[in-house]
C-alpha cells in the first residue's frame, strides 16, 4: 500500500476505535479518493480495523484494482445498501458509521433498513477533518494547480480589452487550461467588469468591456484532483485615483491577513487581521464575505478565515485569503492568493502580480 494513503487510513482508524465503532462507511466522492485514490463515479468505500474494502461496479473493475491495489475490490450485485449488507454480516460487523454531513435522508435511510440489528452511527465530516492538515503529496498537487492558474493568468492578460465580453474571457483561462493538462475547471469561473464587478460571486455574462472599466478574475484549476483559486483585479485602458486609492486599501487588507497567517491562532484571527483594516477605512460594510477558506480536494474546505471559526491553524493548512470592498453602482476590488501554513508562519503559493493595479488594454 503507498505510504501516504496507508497514513491516511490509520489516520482514520485511530478516530474509529475512539468512536467505539467497527467500521465506517464512506460515499463521499473526495473522500473516496482522498483513502484509496479511485477516480470511479459510483462506489464506496468500507474501513474496518483490519481491511479496506472498495465497493463498485463492473464497469470499474478493472479500473479499481489499478487504482486501488491496497483494497479488496467488492463488486456490486444489486445495489451499495444490498451488498454492503452482505459484507456486514460476513465480517459479524456490529455497529458502523456513516458520513452523516454527506449522506441524504433517504441514502441514509436506505443504509439503516439494509443493516438490521446493526448500530448506525452518523457522523459529521469524519474524513475531512483529517483532509484540513495536507501532507506532502497534497501541498505539491495544490502547488502544481495553483502554477498553472498563475500561467492561465499571465496568458489572459494580453487578452483582456475593450470590446471582449466576460463569457469570452471565461472560455479563454478555460481552454488554456484544460490545454495545459488540467482535468477540469474549479468553479464557475467569475469575470464580472465595471459595476458588475461590485458583485462578489458575477459569474462571466455577455456583457462587453469597456474602457475604463475594474475587471475581477476569480478562476481555478483542478489538478491531480486538487484544486487552485486566485482573484486579481486588472482595470482596462486607464484607472483613476479612487480606483487606484481602494486597491490600495484591498491589496493592505490581504497582506494583513497574510502576515497574520501563522500556526497556533485560531483562524479568526487571520480574518480580523484583514477585516480591521478594510474598516479602519471606513468599508467594513462593503465587505461582507469571509477573509478566505481551506481548499484542497473541493474547492471550499475547512478552515474558514471568519469571524466565527476559531479553529487553531496548523502546519499544513492550505487557504485562500481573499479580502475585497464591493460598492454597488461603483465596481468591487478583490485579490486572493493560495497560502500554506508553515511552521514559522506562511508560504504565499501564487505568484501572479498584485503589487499595483495592473492597467491591460491600449
Amino acid at each position: 500500500m503507498p505510504d501516504v494513503l496507508l497514513d491516511r487510513i490509520n489516520a482514520l482508524r485511530v478516530l474509529l476505535s475512539g468512536w467505539g465503532l467497527e467500521a465506517v462507511v464512506i460515499s463521499n466522492p473526495e473522500n473516496i479518493f482522498y483513502l484509496t485514490g479511485f477516480t470511479g463515479s459510483h462506489g464506496s468505500v468500507v474501513v474496518t480495523g483490519n481491511d479496506i474494502h472498495l465497493i463498485t461496479d463492473f464497469r470499474y473493475d478493472e479500473q479499481a484494482s489499478l487504482q486501488s491495489p491496497h483494497c479488496k475490490i467488492v463488486l456490486i450485485k444489486e445495489t451499495i445498501p444490498d451488498t454492503l449488507c452482505e459484507m456486514v454480516q460476513d465480517m459479524q460487523i456490529k455497529s458502523m458509521g456513516c458520513e452523516g454531513n454527506f449522506l441524504t435522508y433517504l441514502q441514509y435511510s436506505a443504509l439503516k433498513d439494509n443493516l438490521p440489528g446493526i448500530e448506525l452511527k452518523p457522523l459529521q465530516e469524519c474524513v475531512e477533518d483529517l483532509r484540513v492538515v495536507k501532507d506532502h503529496q497534497e501541498v505539491q498537487r495544490i502547488g502544481n494547480s495553483v502554477k498553472l492558474s498563475d500561467r492561465a493568468f499571465e496568458y489572459v492578460l494580453p487578452l483582456l480589452g475593450e470590446g471582449v465580453t466576460e463569457r469570452e474571457v471565461a472560455l479563454e483561462i478555460e481552454f488554456f487550461m484544460k490545454k495545459n493538462g488540467a482535468e477540469d475547471i474549479a468553479f464557475p469561473f467569475i469575470v464580472a467588469s465595471g459595476q458588475r464587478s461590485s458583485m462578489p460571486h458575477g459569474t462571466a455574462s455577455e456583457k462587453a468591456i469597456v474602457r475604463g472599466d475594474l475587471v475581477t478574475l476569480d478562476f481555478g484549476a483542478r489538478l491531480g484532483g486538487y484544486n487552485s483559486d486566485i482573484t486579481r483585479t486588472v482595470v482596462i485602458g486607464q484607472g483613476d485615483n479612487r480606483k487606484e486609492e481602494i486597491y490600495g486599501i484591498v491589496l493592505e487588507a490581504q497582506m494583513a491577513g497574510i502576515n497574520a497567517l501563522r500556526p497556533g491562532i485560531p483562524a479568526s484571527e487571520v480574518d480580523r487581521a484583514a477585516r480591521g483594516i478594510i474598516e479602519g477605512y471606513g468599508y467594513g460594510k462593503n465587505f461582507r464575505h469571509s477573509t478566505g477558506h481551506g481548499l484542497g480536494l473541493q474547492i471550499h474546505e475547512g478552515p474558514r478565515l471568519s469571524t466565527r471559526d476559531h479553529t487553531v491553524l496548523k502546519t499544513g493548512m492550505v487557504v485562500t485569503v481573499e479580502p475585497g470592498i464591493y460598492l454597488p453602482g461603483w465596481g468591487g476590488i478583490r485579490i486572493e492568493d493560495t497560502v500554506l501554513v508553515v511552521e514559522n508562519g506562511c508560504r504565499v503559493l501564487t505568484s501572479s502580480p498584485k503589487e499595483r493595479l495592473i492597467t491591460c488594454g491600449p
